[in-house]
C-alpha cells in the first residue's frame, strides 16, 4: 500500500525540484526525502525523476504520478475538511408536527430557508404518535408534539403552548349549552380530545363529545372550520389552526370562563448528537411557537 507521507514528500520535490531545499520546507532529512522516492519507485517498478547532483528531472512515470497524486492528496484534503465540519445552515432538516402546529411553525421555517438557501426543510405533518415514533427510530429529526413522549428513546422538552378554543358560527354571541347542542359538532381526528379538554372545563352538561349531533368530519387541518364558517355547526380547534383560517368574519371564538392549553413539546432522539443545522431549526421553532 502506498504511504500518502510518500506521495506529499514526492509532490512537494516536483514542485521545488531540488532535494536540499525540499528537505528544508518538509522539515526532513535530505536522506528521508530521498528514502520516500526511493520507496516509491520500488513500489511501481519505475525511475520517477532523474537526478542531476541536486535538481531533479520528472520521467515520463513521475509526472504522471506527480498529477494523479495530486488529486488523491487533495480528496483526502477535501475529505478530512468535511467530515469534520457542521455547517449552522446548510443541509436537509425532517421535522414532523401535528396540524395546527405546523400551520403556525411552517411560514417561519420558510423565512429561515429563504434566509439560508442551502438549509432544506423537509416538514410534515403527523399525528403525535406518529411524530414520536419518526423521532425514536430516526425519520425525523426533530418533533413537535402536543403530548409528552413516553418513549425512553425519545428526549422532550415543553417549549409552549397553545390555547384550544370554543368555534362557532359568527351568528352565534353566546355559546350556551343549548347553542350547542342545538348546532351539531363538526368533528376532526383530535375533536373529542380537544372537546373533552375545553367543555368539561366549562360546562357542567358535558360528558362526551357524542351528546352532540355530528355534523361534519375532516381530518384537514385546513378544512375544519369550512363548514362552522357556513353556520353547519361548531368545533374546538388550537388557537393556530384558526389564526390561520383566511375568513375569520364568518366565525366567531369565544372566550370561556376556564381557559385550557395544550403543551407543545419538541421532541429529538436521545442518541448521538444533533447537528449544527437542527439546533438552527429548533432555536427557530422555538422563537416561532
Amino acid at each position: 500500500m502506498i504511504n500518502n507521507a510518500w506521495l506529499r514528500t514526492f509532490c512537494a520535490l516536483a514542485r521545488i525540484g531540488h532535494f536540499t531545499r525540499t528537505a528544508e520546507q518538509l522539515h526532513m532529512t535530505q536522506s528521508g526525502v530521498s528514502q520516500h522516492v526511493q520507496k516509491l519507485e520500488a513500489h511501481f517498478g519505475v525511475a520517477l525523476l532523474l537526478r542531476d547532483g541536486k535538481q531533479i528531472v520528472l520521467t515520463e512515470a513521475g509526472q504522471r504520478l506527480c498529477t494523479q497524486a495530486k488529486q488523491i492528496l487533495q480528496s483526502l484534503s477535501d475529505l478530512e475538511s468535511s467530515i469534520g465540519e457542521d455547517p449552522p445552515f446548510e443541509g436537509a432538516v425532517s421535522v414532523m408536527s401535528p396540524g395546527s402546529v405546523g400551520l403556525r411553525l411552517y411560514p417561519h421555517l420558510l423565512a429561515l430557508q429563504t434566509r439560508h438557501p442551502e438549509l432544506v426543510i423537509d416538514h410534515r405533518f403527523a399525528p403525535n404518535e406518529t411524530i414520536i415514533k419518526a423521532v425514536a427510530q430516526g425519520s425525523a429529526e426533530l418533533g413537535l408534539t402536543t403530548l409528552k413522549a413516553k418513549s425512553a428513546e425519545v428526549r422532550c422538552e415543553a417549549i409552549a403552548t397553545e390555547p384550544l378554543l370554543l368555534v362557532t358560527p359568527a351568528k352565534v354571541h353566546t355559546p350556551s349549552w343549548e347553542n350547542l347542542e342545538s348546532l351539531g359538532f363538526i368533528d376532526h381526528p383530535d375533536g373529542a380530545h380537544h372537546s373533552e379538554l375545553l367543555l368539561s372545563a366549562n360546562f357542567a352538561q358535558f360528558q362526551h363529545c357524542a351528546q352532540f349531533a355530528r355534523k361534519g368530519f375532516s381530518n384537514q387541518i385546513n378544512l375544519i372550520l369550512e363548514p362552522v364558517s357556513r353556520g353547519i355547526g361548531f368545533t374546538v380547534l388550537p388557537a393556530f389552526a384558526v389564526e390561520a383560517f383566511a375568513r375569520r368574519e364568518q366565525i366567531r371564538v369565544h372566550s370561556l370562563k376556564y381557559p385550557v392549553s395544550e403543551t407543545i413539546y419538541l421532541c429529538t432522539a436521545r442518541r448521538g448528537h444533533l447537528p449544527a443545522r437542527v439546533h438552527t431549526v429548533i432555536a427557530q421553532a422555538k422563537s416561532g411557537l
